[in-house]
């Protein structure tokens, strides 16, 4: 019966002894998202209220009762805790930045890494799925390493979905307001001690933006929010939801994510020299800095250069369908007002975003066009990438076009159980935190006894059946099922025997990672879970976008197939996919599969979160897997060819699978010897751990962008930018006058060459180029060398450098002439090109443009 009178609501919070008063500084640190001590402390202290607070040590310590909190700073054993746990603390801030073989960025140099979505813990949700957790631990990784980082994103109110399956598979996306007091946020102040907040425009109006702060270890985190009172109730919702809304909604959160956060930046008097896009949701931020080069006195293509040198660029997609892009209308609709500002033709922006298959403006052609320094995350996603872009350099080969790559890697110390870390420390020496990267430290693992191997492999597997069998009872009591019902689904997945074959599939439902290939043979799959001798437990979870109706089919097929008498309990759809069960599965299965249709996986950074903590991993040979495979360190599926149907790869492929379980993983598995566990699966679990952790960290994934990114774009950045700009000046005018130059440029072999030549005889190459008024120095003219068998090969063939020889005669045409002797006996093919270059070009092929002979 509802009672009368008006509800009031009071919240009563305590007040930290003053022995515990730090417990303030951990709450506010994401620190406690890598450091299980730190979160140890508060989960003491009251471990219901830490579950239902969601691990959450700010809302916490917002929420716990007073008296325990004086009772513990009576307690000798918690203060020990408290002191262990602030000591590590303070040493790790306190700690020098670790130089990776001396290179690193120079004095005042600083990065701001820009991205839509970051996952930190399941205490902070402002992710959604791989981006997110890759951006959270790439800050963890500049964090550790002590490099000049700050990270910038948006600070969504409702962030993204909470996730309940129901018994049919139907998929219930629910949001909830976060409490940013709960949070471990803070608003940025401004000098005088006031809120900071910052004005953006979008489109004709101005909104208001609040700037917040997190801490992350060493690394600070600049999140913006619009739920501001002065703001429309329209602008208070654009940072409301992450990918939430419509495209309007997207765009707007695209420009107060790219253009408001190089104005916060600024407001909190950071001075970023280099500037990285990590997809490109945050590329307007390319034009929000030219404008401010713009206030400095360049025109538009030399603020475009200027700002470009800096510029580091990341995608992560890899099918076209991926990249965001937005109608010529909107983007006119929303930066015509930008546009009259800063005297350009609405027309040179439109350009940014263009490609030749479509006039829509391309969030990816923009972060291209604005960077200099391009990557994709993985050795076959960099090659796929370089294909899918190739028209924005359309006489380049795609094989030498300027996108390279950088294999993700994970945060060890995230996701690397801590069960394993005194095994390491004992096994491995007490420095084995300091030498991630180091090979031959990790050969060490296969000095830990087996029944010590097996025996954290087995506990870390009762605990996440634990976590798997606490969430499928919750399902089955919301949708009225009764406990035996329960047991019936949970009969394999026990945490007090952990014996059974558990294979784990855990990732967002996208069609093209294939959640239900297993189910294309299912006589098969019954043959194989229903064997009384060898039983399996297939466990699947993940989230489908809340618009995705054939990722949201897959689960339901999932549902399906589990209901099936002959699979029910063999199979398990867990809803509730975060952080959280996303640590204990990747640590607690025993095979970890992913059969995606290649080549569209980017990375799949799981598989890596799996292999360090000794789960074999059974994966389509696609993204960092290619790289990371090798015989003894799991199994692996190769592709079908491309040009085969769908159909035919998916049959294929999964008679692979069912193969490679049938004959090799199954058998080894349950082949124990009289310890109780299975000799050769403990040696392949050692042998992932040690050949994949040095490799696929985020540790060595930082060095590689700090080498090779961060420093030659602060370093380009700095030349372009000295003398007031002028080499950016003198750069964009270059490029102007070879771009109207080019159509006139004409190659000419001199002479025909002998087919056949003796060893020690010389050959001479000789090229007449009409330069149509550029300078000899403006072009360089290559031969290229090459076995027959690597002649369609441009990047591997020899370079050979013609030189130009006099002066242009005078109708333009230059002379370019090499003498050269080869240096071993065979067949060969030789090809003569040329293309423009300049010496502040960051890739000798920038520009495009490439004349063959």
């Amino acid at each position: 019966m509802e009672q009368p009178g008006t509800r009031f609501c009071l919240e009563i919070r305590p007040s930290l002894p003053p022995r515990l008063a730090r417990l303030a500084d951990l709450a506010g640190d994401l620190y406690y998202s890598w450091d299980l001590s730190a979160r140890g402390l508060f989960a003491r202290l009251d471990p219901g209220l830490w579950e239902s607070c969601g691990h959450s040590p700010k809302a916490f310590l917002n929420q716990v009762d007073q008296r325990r909190l004086e009772a513990a700073a009576e307690d000798p054993g918690y203060l020990s805790h408290y002191n262990r746990v602030l000591s590590s603390y303070d040493t790790y801030l306190a700690r020098p930045a670790r130089r990776a073989n001396g290179d690193w960025l120079g004095e005042g140099e600083l990065v701001a890494y820009f991205c839509a979505e970051f996952g930190f813990h399941e205490s902070l949700p402002i992710y959604s799925g791989g981006l997110g957790i890759l951006a959270g631990d790439h800050c963890k990784a500049a964090a550790d390493s002590g490099l000049p980082f700050v990270g910038v994103g948006l600070l969504y109110r409702q962030g993204y979905f909470t996730q309940e399956i129901d018994l049919d598979g139907n998929q219930r996306a629910t949001y909830h307001d976060a409490d940013f007091d709960d949070l471990p946020v803070a608003p940025a102040r401004a000098a005088d001690g006031q809120e900071l907040h910052i004005p953006v425009e979008v489109g004709e109006r101005t909104v208001q933006v609040k700037v917040w702060l997190a801490q992350v270890g060493r690394v600070k985190l600049v999140l913006l929010d619009t739920d501001l009172p002065g703001n429309s109730e329209h602008d208070r919702f654009i940072a409301h939801r992450l990918y939430g809304g419509d495209r309007g909604t997207r765009i707007e959160q695209e420009i107060v994510l790219g253009m408001g956060g190089v104005r916060a930046l600024a407001a909190l008097n950071l001075r970023p020299t280099v500037w990285h896009i990590n997809e490109g949701h945050a590329a307007f931020l390319v034009l929000e800095r030219a404008r401010e080069c713009m206030k400095g006195g360049l025109d538009f293509a030399a603020a475009l250069e200027a700002v470009a040198a800096s510029t580091v660029f990341t995608t992560h997609t890899a099918v076209p369908a991926g990249h965001d892009h937005f109608s010529e209308e909107m983007i006119r609709r929303y930066f015509d007002g930008y546009c009259r500002a800063q005297g350009i033709d609405i027309q040179a922006l439109l350009a940014l975003g263009r490609t030749p298959a479509s006039h829509d403006f391309n969030m990816t052609a923009l972060a291209l066009r604005g960077s200099r320094h391009r990557n994709g995350v993985s050795r076959i996603h960099g090659r796929v990438s370089a294909q899918m872009l190739r028209e924005l350099w359309p006489q380049v080969p795609p094989s030498e076009n300027p996108i390279a790559y950088v294999t993700n890697g994970v945060h060890a110390p995230t996701f690397l159980a801590p069960e394993w870390i005194d095994i390491f420390e004992r096994f491995l020496g007490p420095d084995w935190t300091q030498r991630l990267s180091d090979a031959e430290i990790w050969q060490r693992v296969h000095d830990i006894p087996d029944h010590i191997f097996w025996s954290a492999r087995q506990y870390l597997k009762a605990q996440m059946l634990q976590l798997v069998a606490y969430r499928i009872r919750h399902q089955v009591r919301r949708a009225h099922g009764s406990e035996a019902h329960a047991d019936r689904l949970l009969k394999r997945a026990d945490p007090n025997d952990p014996n059974v074959l558990t294979i784990g599939f855990a990732r967002r439902f996208a069609t093209y990672k294939r959640a239900t290939l297993m189910f294309e043979q299912l006589d098969l799959l019954d043959e194989l879970v229903n064997d009384p001798q060898r039983p399996l437990l297939f466990i699947f979870a993940g989230k489908a976008h809340p618009a995705d109706t054939p990722g949201q089919d897959l689960m339901r097929r999932i549902a399906e197939i589990a209901r099936m008498p002959r699979f029910e309990g063999k199979i398990l759809l867990v809803e509730g996919y975060d952080l959280r069960l996303a640590r204990r599965l990747t640590s607690g299965v025993d095979v970890w599969l992913n059969h995606p249709t290649y080549p569209l996986e980017a990375c799949g950074t799981s598989g890596m979160k799996a292999a360090m903590n000794g789960v074999l991993n059974l994966s389509i040979r696609d993204g960092w897997w290619d790289e990371g495979f090798a015989p003894g360190n799991g199994w692996a599926i190769t592709p079908i060819p491309e040009d085969q149907s769908q159909d035919a790869r998916n049959r294929g492929e999964v008679r692979s699978i069912y193969e490679i379980l049938q004959d090799q993983v199954i058998p080894l598995y349950y082949d124990r010897g009289p310890m109780g566990h299975s000799p050769g699966w403990v040696t392949m679990g050692k042998e992932a751990i040690a050949t994949l952790m040095p490799r696929f960290n985020t540790e060595r994934m930082l060095t590689e962008y700090v080498t090779r990114f961060y420093r030659p774009a602060a370093e380009l950045g700095r030349r372009v930018a000295a003398e007031g700009h002028a080499r950016a000046r003198e750069l964009a005018r270059w490029k102007e006058h070879i771009y109207a130059r080019w159509p006139g440029v004409k190659l000419r072999r001199v002479e025909e060459l002998p087919r056949r030549l003796a060893y020690g005889e010389g050959m001479h190459l000789a090229v007449d180029v009409a330069l149509n008024g550029l300078k000899a120095d403006d072009m360089v003219v290559e031969a290229l060398l090459a076995d027959d068998s690597h002649a369609s090969a441009p990047n591997e063939a020899k370079s050979l450098l013609l030189s130009p020889t006099g002066r242009a005669d005078t109708s333009g045409m230059q002379r370019y002439e090499l003498n050269f002797v080869p240096e071993r006996c065979g067949r060969f093919e030789y090809r003569i090109r040329a293309f423009p270059r300049h010496p502040l070009l960051a890739h000798r092929l920038e520009l495009g443009l490439m004349l063959w002979v």
